[in-house]
């Protein structure tokens, strides 16, 4: 730290600023409404993407990637699944305690 004197014998301390962190970008970027003529499933040209969205959800169409994925269920999820699997699991250890061995071919 350094003192700099700004009036006579009037003085203060130098702190350094950094300016602020700017964009080498002139403007902020927007995502324009705008895009080129586009045919849609009822024949028409659409430049507007929110008319060219709106004509394909009427028309009951799903736009790749705005799809909503229903989540998977596992089969160890399901009650009834776990307990067959139990039961067969218990059922092979008896057969291999009682001797039993499934020959190769």
């Amino acid at each position: 730290m350094s003192l700099v004197e700004i009036a006579p014998n009037r003085w203060v301390v130098d702190k350094r600023q950094s300016p602020p962190q700017r964009s080498n970008l002139s403007a902020p970027t927007l995502i324009s409404d705008e895009m080129p003529a586009v045919e849609q499933v009822d024949g028409r040209f659409y430049t507007s993407k929110a008319a060219f969205r709106a004509v394909g959800r009427a028309h009951g169409l799903t736009e790749v990637g705005n799809e909503k994925v229903t989540p998977k269920r596992r089969a160890s999820d399901d009650v009834t699944a776990r307990e067959r699997r139990r039961e067969a699991l218990m059922v092979a250890k008896e057969k291999y305690r009682a001797g039993y061995r499934a020959r190769s071919v």
